[in-house]
C-alpha cells in the first residue's frame, strides 16, 4: 500500500512540526503524593513520598519536587495525563485508586 502525496505531506509536515526535547540532565523522583494549590496566575503541584499511605501518621511527608506552572499548561497537562491513562486502562484494565477496594480485590 502506497502513500499518497498529500499523506506524504501531513507526515513531512508533522515531522516538521515535532518538537525535540533535551533530556539528558533531568532528574527523576518517584512520588506517591501530590499536593495542588494555587494562585489566580499559577497552579503549584508538590510531589513526595508518603511513606505510610495506608493510613495516618504523624511523620510530615517530606516533598521532593514542586512545579509551578500557569492555568494554560496545567489544563494542557490535564488532558495529557486523562489521554494516556485512558489508553492505559484500555489495554491492562481499570485502575481503582481506593486502596481498600484494591485490597478486597485479591
Amino acid at each position: 500500500m502506497s502513500e499518497t502525496s498529500a499523506e506524504r505531506q501531513q507526515t513531512d509536515e508533522a515531522a516538521a512540526n515535532a518538537i525535540v526535547v533535551d533530556d539528558h540532565t533531568v532528574n527523576a523522583n518517584y512520588a506517591n503524593f501530590c499536593r495542588i494549590s494555587g494562585t489566580p496566575e499559577e497552579v503549584i503541584i508538590d510531589f513526595g513520598v508518603n511513606m505510610h499511605p495506608t493510613g495516618p501518621s504523624d511523620t510530615p511527608i517530606p516533598l521532593a519536587q514542586r512545579v509551578i506552572t500557569n492555568w494554560y499548561t496545567a489544563k494542557r497537562l490535564l488532558y495529557a495525563l486523562h489521554v494516556t491513562l485512558e489508553r492505559h486502562e484500555n489495554v491492562f484494565g481499570t485502575l481503582e485508586t481506593d486502596m481498600q477496594k484494591r485490597v478486597q480485590q485479591r
